[in-house]
């Protein structure tokens, strides 16, 4: 039995998958245009920060604390518009990432309720 989620995804090459394939969504779904938009045009410290974040998260290695000091998450993404439109396209392309990537049914349905939870913590506006 794996002691963390990290180890039940496979750990450090499944994560870097899981995002790469959510930022891949990201960057070509028409329901994703908001979000994209909130990006730089180049996606990967993105990419790099979503990883570093989701390693910990999931009882990894604590990458992003490493580089960056403590998520503070909410605090972060204040300078952008996070309603719940863009709260349902951030799911949107994770779900799609999420089904790539995750062959177990539980363990995607946990994960994708736990992202959810985090997604509706970062809503900012009505």
């Amino acid at each position: 039995m794996p002691d963390t989620l990290y180890d039940a995804l496979g750990g450090d090459p499944v994560v870097r998958r899981l995002v790469d394939r959510f930022y891949d969504h990201m960057d070509v779904l028409d329901e994703a245009r908001t979000i994209r938009a909130m990006h730089p045009a180049d996606l990967g410290e993105s990419r790099d920060k979503l990883y570093w974040f989701l390693s910990g998260w999931l009882g990894g290695p604590s990458l992003y604390i490493e580089r960056k000091g403590h998520p503070r998450l909410r605090a972060r993404h204040l300078p952008f518009a996070v309603d719940t439109a863009a709260r349902d396209a951030w799911m949107r392309c994770m779900d799609l990432a999420l089904a790539e990537v995750v062959a177990d049914p539980q363990l995607r349905a946990g994960l994708s309720e736990a992202l959810g939870n985090v997604a509706t913590h970062m809503q900012n506006r009505g």
